[in-house]
This record gives structure tokens, sequence and C-alpha cells, in this order.
């Protein structure tokens, strides 16, 4: 298979350089120090195209295919993973949700303005006691006439505060029941819908993460996304996409460790001669880049498959797996080849390092990719 550039992925890549240049570098140290999520950013980003990466043109999305979404996630998180992540977040999963199973009417109402970051994205499964045991929500919506009435709370939410709508998934049957939840769509300002505590987090820090929380929120009845009873089987297609998010979220990561490693490896010296030049440095560096490319073809492949509308559940889970613990892998070896220096925040290796980790855990940990590729494979 070729996975080389295509014209489009050239042209992402080459805009993202410029905009990260000017938007994003000079910015980075105060946005994680700060913990503070720059809205005003997403919004340039909206105009760009990037919030609607995959939505088609007549939502006023960019209309392009996975192969262009990863290109411009991994593009993005070289940059800065926090701001590659919300992206992600946006992209994949709230609006994703919506592409993959809103009827015309919702698709018309809500992809437009999501495609253009007039509004941000969440997405809502997650809960407290519920991370990858999902059908067991606490989180209720019950029938009311024309209308549901939801309660309850969920957290490690991407957006949950800031974002002007969330999709949100809540049980409508029985407890462990996988066609016992529904998914919703919830905007900002509905009665009972509020966001709660903000996570003070390890790395990722310019992506906002906190819970949402529903106190008797109502909302009418054309806010259901499909049938009543898919809200988890719609999530783990949506998931399949998302796995493929965190992969790409990854390879960026990834490739700015092996990129920083490299060009220090070349200016610092000792005993006389650049770093570099010594076999224990150099071969670090091997195998990074060979484990970055593995990576990258994983997760290729995987969004390949995705494009023509194929089984990728496996691959997906590959993808987000290998790429993840790669990228974790290579930010540990940066860290390592800077010395001191990069255990400091003079240097990015530093801040890849911790934004590295989260990668291994969202979207279904690193134990749960397992159990999807074992499932696969002795089936």
């Amino acid at each position: 298979m070729d996975f080389s550039y295509n014209e489009n992925q050239q042209l992402i890549t080459d805009m993202i350089k410029e905009f990260a240049a000017r938007e994003i570098i000079p910015y980075q140290r105060e946005w994680d120090e700060a913990q503070e999520f720059p809205v005003p950013l997403f919004k340039k980003l909206g105009e760009l195209g990037l919030m609607g990466v995959l939505v088609p043109q007549q939502y006023h999305g960019s209309g392009f295919g996975y192969m262009e979404y990863v290109t411009a996630i991994s593009e993005i998180a070289k940059y800065d993973g926090a701001i590659g992540l919300s992206v992600a977040a946006h992209n994949s999963l709230c609006t994703g949700h919506i592409l993959q199973f809103g009827n015309d009417e919702q698709k018309q109402k809500w992809l437009p303005k999501l495609a253009t970051a007039e509004f941000i994205g969440a997405w809502g499964l997650t809960e407290p006691n519920t991370g990858s045991d999902a059908a067991n929500m606490k989180t209720t919506a019950v029938r009311e006439g024309d209308h549901w009435l939801i309660n309850g709370a969920k957290n490690f939410i991407t957006h949950g505060k800031y974002g002007d709508i969330a999709v949100v998934i809540a049980r409508t049957g029985e407890t462990g029941d996988s066609h016992g939840m529904t998914a919703f769509v919830v905007e900002r300002g509905t009665e009972g819908f509020t966001g709660g505590r903000k996570e003070d987090k390890l790395g990722m820090r310019a992506s906002e993460t906190s819970e949402m929380i529903f106190d008797n929120c109502r909302i009418p009845d054309e806010n259901r996304l499909g049938e009543i009873g898919e809200g988890f089987i719609q999530s783990l297609k949506v998931l399949d996409g998302g796995r493929i998010s965190i992969a790409a979220l990854s390879l960026g990561i990834a490739r700015a460790s092996l990129e920083a490693s490299i060009q220090y490896s070349r200016e610092r010296h000792q005993f006389n001669q650049p770093i570099s030049s010594f076999q224990g440095i150099s071969f670090k560096l091997a195998q990074m880049a060979t484990e970055l490319e593995a990576a990258s073809l994983l997760t290729f492949r995987a969004a390949d498959l995705k494009n023509k509308n194929q089984k990728v559940s496996k691959e997906s889970a590959m993808a987000k797996y290998y790429a993840s613990e790669i990228a974790v892998r290579l930010a540990t070896e940066a860290v390592q080849i800077f010395g001191g220096y990069g255990y400091t925040k003079d240097y990015p290796v530093e801040r890849y390092y911790r934004d590295a980790k989260l990668c291994t855990i969202g979207e279904g940990t690193s134990e749960i990719q397992k159990i999807v590729i074992a499932r696969d494979i002795l089936n």
C-alpha cells in the first residue's frame, strides 16, 4: 500500500505549519502552565476548516476523508498535543456522532455550527464509576411525552465545561443492557445542564477536561440521535473512528519527540563530538524512527479501511494501542537523550512526556484495546 501524502495532505501540512508558528508555538507554555483552554484559537482553526475535516461541504465542512484527517490531527499534535486532542475530540466524537447517526434535520441544524467552530463540541460517555464499564452507567433519561428528563453526571469529558453542544449517552433501559442506552444532543444553556469540576491534569493541560452535570435536564425528543436503545452500539462505532484519532494524536507527539531528539543530538557536544556520534544515542534514534514508521503505517492502514467503509474495529484498536505506547516510549527516550535539560521546562520534551501518557488511556486504555484485538483474532 502507498500511504505517501497526496496533494491535499501536503497542503494541510503546510497550512498547519504556518498557522502553528504564528498562533500556537508562542503561547504553548503559557497555556500549559495556566491550564488555559484557548477558545479563540479554535475559532481560527474553524476558519481553516480543521474543525470539520470529515464533514461534507454541504454542511460547511472540508469534505475530506480519514487520510487527510489523520494528517491534520498528527500535524497539529506535533506542535501541541493538547490542541490536537481538542481538535480530535471535537471532530471524531461529537461531530462524528451526529454525522454518522443524525437525521437530515439534525445534521442541518448542528453540523454547520460545529464544522465552523461556532460551536465547540463535547461527547459524554464516561462516568465516575463506569470508565471502561460503560454499560453500567448511572445517568438516566426518562421519557415524558415528547421530552426526555436527563439526570446524572459524566466526567473526564473534553470540553465538558466550555463546549457549546454535547452528545450524551444516557441509560433508557436496564442497567448492563447494551441495548438500554440512547444518545441525545444537549445544547449549552439548556436548563439543568451545567459544567462541573475541571480536572487538574498531568498533561494535555490546554485541552479542557471536566464534568458534565444533568439535574432534571429537559430536552425534546427531536434531540434524540437514532433509535431508542442504540446509544451504546452507536458509541462503539464512533469509538472506531475515535481510536484512529488518538493514534494520529500519538503520531504527532511521537514525531515531535523524534525530531527534537535528532536536532538536540546534533547540537549537544560531549567529549568534543556531537552526542549523535555515540552508538548509544544513534541506536536510540534508529529504534525511535523505526517504531514511529510502524505506528504510522498501522494508523494510515486503519484510516484507509475507514475511508472504504470496511470493518475497522481490530485495525483501529491496533493502531491506537501501538501508536499510543510508542508515543510514550519516544517521549521517554527524548527526555533521556536531553539528559538533565530534558527534565526542565526550557525544552519541550518534558511536555511531550506528560502529554503522551493520556494517549494510552483516553478512548479506551491499552488494556481495552488488547481485549478488542484478542476478541477479533480469536473469533
